[in-house]
């Protein structure tokens, strides 16, 4: 079954906290972790993660915490996404690495193809500031 991660979907919530926020604000992981119900033992994983693909900072110390390192319009859910998951790949005959020898003329191949540009464009267009927009209080 295609599906995404647990730690994917703490992922997206740690970013839509953050884009929630006026540009700029910094959470503490404590007030993330209450506001977005993720447990404590994946956040801290979650958060060094975000911050390895350059969507995140973080900050140390007392009045530490997290922010967005872009504009919340320009993190899209792909880009949280690919971060946890790395590459979207929804069969592995997609590469076209000659893996299999029906590639060149497969019809199930094209589809996976179709259905995989589908997917990644709609993770490319959905933006943060977008998603934050559209929580309901």
């Amino acid at each position: 079954m295609l599906r995404i991660k647990r730690q994917t979907d703490y992922a997206v919530r740690v970013i839509l906290a953050l884009a929630q926020m006026p540009e700029g604000s910094r959470l503490t992981t404590a007030a993330i972790q209450e506001s977005m119900q993720i447990p404590r033992a994946f956040l801290q994983r979650i958060v060094a993660q975000l911050a390895q693909s350059h969507l995140l900072q973080t900050f140390p110390g007392r009045d530490g915490g997290v922010q967005l390192l872009r504009k919340a319009e320009d993190i899209t859910l792909r880009d949280v996404v690919e971060s946890i998951e790395g590459p979207l790949m929804i069969s592995e005959c997609l590469p076209g690495d000659a893996f299999c020898p029906f590639e060149e003329h497969c019809p199930v191949r094209r589809r996976w193809a179709r259905l995989q540009s589908v997917i990644l464009k709609e993770l490319s267009q959905t933006t943060f500031a977008d998603l934050a927009k559209e929580v309901v209080g």
